[in-house]
């Protein structure tokens, strides 16, 4: 049999990749998932619609291995043969079977030559089937979750009710994306990207904020004698992470997007207004910089190739408290549409760079006090027809490489907002959280029901 052909890591892969190599606990790229249906499963119908996804969704075939230079290449087996495994909760608290599931985020993958996901039919206490799905981030990214679930459920509806339930569309080629994203690192496009990208970071020195407020740099300033340092480093940090997620209602979720659609703004943008106007209040400082990332999924072509696409990207605004709430969506705004258009750049070395650039100021600290992913697609937007209640989950692999990561998902049933919050457990707490959180929402609903007046005047309210 001929060997498959393999490929160089892509910026996004080698993304994770650099993490993990610096990374003691190898499970920092597993994402743990769960898909379950109010339904008395057909085991062997689910089986073979599994089969067929993995079959349609090439990423989900990806292997990983070392060429002859030791150098980690990527390559696609033809087929998936492992048999489906099924487990049962039955008898079970709906508690225990999330520890269970946990536990199975938390084991690493064997990177090479080893398949890089894992999947279990599962029947949960509450009466409910469906899958439990666990990826390797080099592989898959939240929308390719979601396409792959997306497509079990189509085909497994397709098969127990042909009149009301159609059969998936055709997906799109992971290879076909992998090789454009590989002539584009070759390409005068990524010359000119590369060129905004240096230029922005050059322009001028991001200033850290804190969760806590602005105690924690004054205290860092005072220790190490400098008053003009404007980077955060942690003597002691520890990578132990959990997940807490906090559920916005449907209606005040239907708010907040009426209010995107009526003033042509994403909910990306609505997010990113609260979040800085939060560390702007409690950090008295009008500059701020938080990490953003960009799906890199505009065709149709990207949204169902799989694989992992996201970029992250320091994404630092200066807003001034006399402009209104907004104003500053708007900027906001202009300043993501410049940096979308440059967004194929490599994240590794934007943060390379800076890292290097401002070595002697930073002393190898951090500027951004947490990330934000918004995930707009749904398995209702992927077009699951059958009337069937689901409920999802996320699970912790127990480790984190940031202090603080929020990632907002629509919710399946009433489209209410799920804020996912992972979270370094030795610098961020339950009690920070919901303060963050109780905040973010006090400050976007005000700027929303009042987006006219100053961000100061909504900072003093709130």
């Amino acid at each position: 049999m001929a060997r498959p052909k393999t490929y160089p890591l892509t910026a996004a892969q080698k993304l994770h990749f650099f993490s993990l190599q610096y990374c003691p606990n190898k499970a920092l790229s597993n994402i743990g998932t769960s898909l379950t249906l109010d339904h008395e499963a057909d085991w062997m119908a689910l089986k073979q619609a599994i089969y067929k996804a993995y079959d349609r969704c090439e990423s989900m075939r990806l292997r990983m291995k070392k060429n002859s230079k030791g150098e980690t290449v990527q390559y696609i087996v033809p087929k998936e043969t492992r048999d489906i495994e099924f487990y049962s909760f039955r008898g079970q608290t709906m508690e225990e079977a999330k520890e269970t599931m946990i536990s199975w985020t938390k084991k690493p993958f064997e990177l090479y030559d080893s398949p890089l996901n894992r999947v279990v039919m599962i029947q949960t206490p509450d009466g409910y089937c469906g899958l439990y799905l666990l990826v390797h981030h080099m592989t898959m990214d939240a929308q390719s979750i979601i396409t792959f679930f997306s497509d079990v459920i189509q085909w497994y509806c397709h098969s127990k009710f042909p009149s009301i339930a159609d059969a998936p569309g055709e997906l799109s080629s992971y290879i076909e994306q992998l090789e454009k994203d590989l002539k584009y690192e070759k390409s005068k496009a990524m010359e000119r990207d590369k060129k905004y990208i240096y230029e922005m970071i050059e322009s001028s020195e991001p200033y850290y904020t804190d969760i806590d407020g602005w105690g924690p740099m004054k205290e860092l300033r005072e220790k190490t004698g400098n008053p003009d340092l404007r980077a955060m480093k942690r003597e002691t940090r520890t990578i132990d992470a959990t997940i807490d997620r906090y559920e916005l209602e449907g209606e005040p979720s239907a708010r907040l997007m009426k209010f995107c659609e009526e003033n042509h703004v994403s909910m990306v943008c609505l997010l990113l207004m609260g979040l800085r106007t939060y560390f702007q209040k409690f950090n008295e400082t009008d500059d701020v910089s938080i990490n953003t990332t960009v799906a890199r999924r505009a065709t149709l072509a990207e949204k169902t190739c799989g694989g992992t696409r996201i970029h992250c990207f320091p994404f630092r605004t200066i807003i001034s408290r006399d402009k209104t709430f907004l104003e500053g969506i708007r900027q906001i705004q202009y300043q993501q549409n410049q940096l979308f258009r440059h967004a194929n750049f490599s994240p590794s070395d934007t943060m390379t760079h800076r890292a290097q650039f401002f070595a002697e100021k930073s002393m190898g600290g951090t500027y951004e006090p947490m990330s934000l992913t918004y995930q707009p697609l749904t398995l209702k937007a992927a077009k699951v027809e059958a009337d069937i209640a689901y409920k999802s989950d996320w699970f912790t692999n127990g480790v984190a490489a940031q202090e603080l990561y929020l990632t907002v998902m629509h919710r399946i049933g009433d489209g209410g907002l799920d804020f996912d919050f992972e979270y370094q457990k030795g610098h961020v707490t339950p009690e920070r959280l919901e303060k963050l959180y109780y905040y973010l929402c006090r400050i976007i609903f005000r700027g929303v029901e009042n987006p006219n007046k100053t961000i100061g005047e909504i900072i003093g309210e709130v």
